[in-house]
């Protein structure tokens, strides 16, 4: 994972995805490891690459949504939460 999106050119965080050929639909089939059941699809490549960008998003909001409300439900005095920029 690297701090800038080059492709985009983009601040941003750069991960590694896999793409590899549908032999029985057609397409292309994208995963990034970095996050586990982060999966996605396309007709073309590009299509795919769009897709895992916006199911990687949609992942990290989510797990972020998790564990803030983690944090919350510990209701410890010593628990600090803040949010930091990451680019």
């Amino acid at each position: 994972m690297e701090t800038a999106d080059e492709t985009l050119g983009e601040p941003g965080m750069k991960f590694t995805v896999y793409i590899e050929r549908d032999p029985e639909e057609g397409g292309y089939i994208v995963s990034c490891p970095a996050i586990k059941g982060c999966h996605s699809q396309g007709e073309t490549m590009e299509e795919a690459l769009a897709n895992i960008r916006e199911a990687i998003t949609g992942c990290l909001k989510s797990m972020n949504a998790r564990a803030k409300k983690a944090a919350r439900s510990r209701r410890t005095s010593h628990v600090v939460i803040r949010e930091v920029l990451v680019a």
